[in-house]
């Protein structure tokens, strides 16, 4: 019914109404003429001998000229088989360009416009709010939408192109048609009632995109991304929430997660006085020792809720092993993990030169990063207007034996591959897991796809830029009790299950039963980063818990559905 609505609205269209003129013409014409025929019709059969009803003739008539020619009534004379010859031929005519004329131009063309109308609006209905408007839709904006769809927040994708609309909606996203420079566009996406604006197009259309956006809505968070550092500025003063720059974020977070160099924790995300840090254990006597002998929530009460070994989050017990590969995911408040850092920032790794592979953005965050916290590297890049001081940056082929050597491969303690090419990154690790199979390998993949790709290839750690802008844009929904962590790890905030109340958390066996671990507890305003195992759980309060996404959906079903 309601395609039939759309369509009779297109029908009804004034742009249409001198098509309806045109058939309204042609079907009086067409009666005319079989008006006209049925005549003759009956003056040739009299002549004949013949005697017909008039409905007879019309029905000869409207036979004749639809060229069926069933034979049961038929003239005899010449005259008459003239007279059927012209009646055939100029049905032919009309049959064939009236009816189709019709049918196409006023049914099922208006049919498929109400269908597309329905599939890609040009305005959001009246009541609509809470939603995530995006500008774009790209490998971040995927990424983002599932998760989104995963938390129940709405969304809706701006296209100026019908056709990429209709895609898209195909495809299964929520789109809108409307050029991204028309105040109405954004109107219509009831802007000033939205959760969040995202522009993730070039630096200047972002900054026509906020500027559009802060004169319909003074509110609405925008946020924007910047590929200058130079952009950042402009895209503030044009309206601008928050600018982010995914590849300085990646730069920084790849720098970050290099080995051997710093057994400091790092903040990766804060849920109100809960920080949540990554840390890792090589040259630290954490190594070859289990989670139980270690006690590290006895000396400094900081719980390790998760590890990463070569790229996958495992869920730790207390026999889990510590190697030298391993980072530490560890939650605490600020003192518990500065007193961490107090114990372990004593031990530092060896002096050899990082390698990076590629000075693009990313790769030259990256060097800045490790340059901040005094660690030596080399870049590797082949494109001269990238270079950058002769003694740190090495041109030529990263694939070159010869460039690589000359870089330091051999006693390199780590290598981080930045290029925005999947399949290059993939080539690259295969060739220098070859060349040195004990060496830190950490690469970076465009397309989430490619994450496992080049895992089996070799890396010790992947960073997909995807899945970190989606978590930054993600975190920044304030209202959401869910934050992401890295990829595949969350921190959120549940109120207490019913089933819990009175039970201490040793009693209630959350991290045994769904593998999540219980790392705050919060009670109004006071939030206990965590608390003792023994305490009996109040009703009223809140749990904040982290887990991986099997974990998470496994604490659900067992404590909340």
């Amino acid at each position: 019914m309601k395609s039939i609505a759309l369509a009779l609205s297109v029908l009804l269209n004034p742009s249409r109404r001198r098509n309806v003129l045109v058939l309204a013409r042609m079907l009086i014409a067409f009666l005319g003429i079989v008006i006209l025929y049925t005549g003759i019709f009956h003056a040739l059969m009299v002549r004949e001998g013949q005697s017909h009803s008039w409905a007879t003739g019309v029905y000869w008539t409207l036979v004749m000229m639809s060229t069926l020619g069933l034979g049961d009534i038929t003239f005899e004379s010449d005259l008459g088989r003239i007279f059927s010859v012209i009646v055939l031929l100029s049905g032919t005519v009309f049959m064939l360009v009236l009816l189709p004329f019709m049918f196409i131009q006023f049914f099922y063309v208006p049919w498929l416009e109400g269908q597309a109308i329905a599939r890609a609006p040009r305005e959001l209905p009246a009541k609509t709010s809470g939603h995530v408007v995006l500008t774009h839709h790209g490998l971040v904006e995927q990424s983002l939408i599932r998760l989104l769809d995963r938390s129940r927040i709405a969304y809706v994708v701006l296209v100026a192109d019908l056709e990429t609309a209709l895609r898209l909606y195909d495809e299964g996203y929520r789109v809108m048609v409307g050029d991204l420079d028309d105040p109405q566009t954004y109107q219509h996406a009831r802007v000033e009632r939205a959760a969040l604006v995202v522009a993730n197009q070039s630096d200047t259309t972002n900054s026509n995109i906020a500027f559009t956006v802060r004169e319909i809505s003074e509110s609405v968070m925008i946020v924007s991304t910047a590929a200058a550092a130079a952009a950042v500025d402009i895209l503030e003063l044009a309206g601008s929430s928050q600018v982010l720059q995914f590849g300085e974020m990646l730069g920084q977070a790849m720098a970050r997660r290099v080995l051997g160099r710093d057994a400091r924790s790092h903040l990766i995300g804060q849920f109100g006085a809960l920080r949540i840090a990554e840390a890792a254990a090589a040259g630290t006597p954490l190594v070859g020792r289990s989670l139980r002998e270690i006690r590290l929530r006895d000396h400094v009460n900081v719980t390790v809720v998760g590890v990463w070994e070569r790229g996958k989050f495992e869920v730790p017990g207390p026999d889990t092993r510590i190697n030298a590969n391993s980072v530490l995911v560890l939650a605490g408040s600020e003192l518990q993990l500065t007193e961490y850092d107090s114990l372990f920032t004593i031990y530092s790794g060896e002096d050899a030169p990082v390698i990076i592979l590629g000075a693009g953005r990313v790769g030259r965050a990256t060097a800045s990063a490790l340059q901040r916290q005094g660690i030596d590297y080399r870049v590797v890049e082949k494109m001269p207007d990238r270079l950058g001081e002769p003694e740190k940056y090495n041109l030529g082929d990263a694939a070159e034996l010869e460039i690589l050597e000359k870089a330091g491969i051999r006693h390199a303690s780590s290598v981080v591959i930045t290029t925005r090419d999947d399949d290059v990154n993939v080539y690259l690790t295969i060739y220098c897991r070859r060349l040195r199979p004990d060496i830190q390998i950490l690469a970076r993949a465009n397309s989430e796809r490619n994450v496992s790709t080049l895992h089996r290839a070799g890396s010790d750690f992947v960073l997909s830029y995807a899945t970190t802008g989606a978590n930054m844009l993600f975190n920044l929904l304030k209202k959401t009790n869910v934050l992401l962590l890295a990829e595949g790890l969350d921190a959120f905030r549940v109120p207490l299950p019913s089933s819990l109340v009175g039970k201490s958390l040793i009693e209630a066996r959350i991290r045994e039963i769904s593998g999540c671990s219980v790392v705050a507890v919060v009670d109004g305003d006071s939030f206990e980063v965590n608390p003792k195992a023994t305490q009996p759980l109040r009703q009223g309060i809140d749990l904040v818990v982290i887990g991986d996404i099997e974990s998470e959906a496994k604490f659900f079903r067992e404590f909340i559905d």
